[in-house]
């Protein structure tokens, strides 16, 4: 879902996080029901939660990073095609997208 995704070759490449996948995974993963987001450990994440960043994560166009540890409060699940599925607030950050594999759930 990023304003910045290009295609290389077969693939689809998001240039935020590196994350490459076929246009053919993002339209099987379109499914009728609800789809269960777990953290990096199994945890089920819904809206609202509170989670933890458990690895350091670099933030294009900014000098900082995010540090392990990092409390993210009151998150919304959305629908990522490029593996970002969950929207937030850092602070000192502000809007972006995270995936549910760099997270746990506090």
């Amino acid at each position: 879902s990023s304003e910045y995704t290009y295609e290389m070759g077969a693939l689809l490449v998001c240039p935020e996080c590196a994350h490459e996948w076929s246009p053919a995974e993002a339209s099987e993963g379109a499914d009728d029901g609800p789809r269960e987001i777990r953290d990096s450990v199994g945890n089920v994440l819904a809206d609202g939660d509170t989670v933890v960043v458990v690895r350091d994560l670099k933030v294009k166009g900014s000098p900082t990073s995010i540090k392990v540890g990092t409390k993210v409060r009151g998150i919304r699940l959305v629908d990522g095609v490029d593996g970002h599925d969950i929207d937030c607030k850092v602070d000192g950050f502000g809007q972006m997208q995270l995936k549910s594999s760099v997270v746990k759930k506090a």
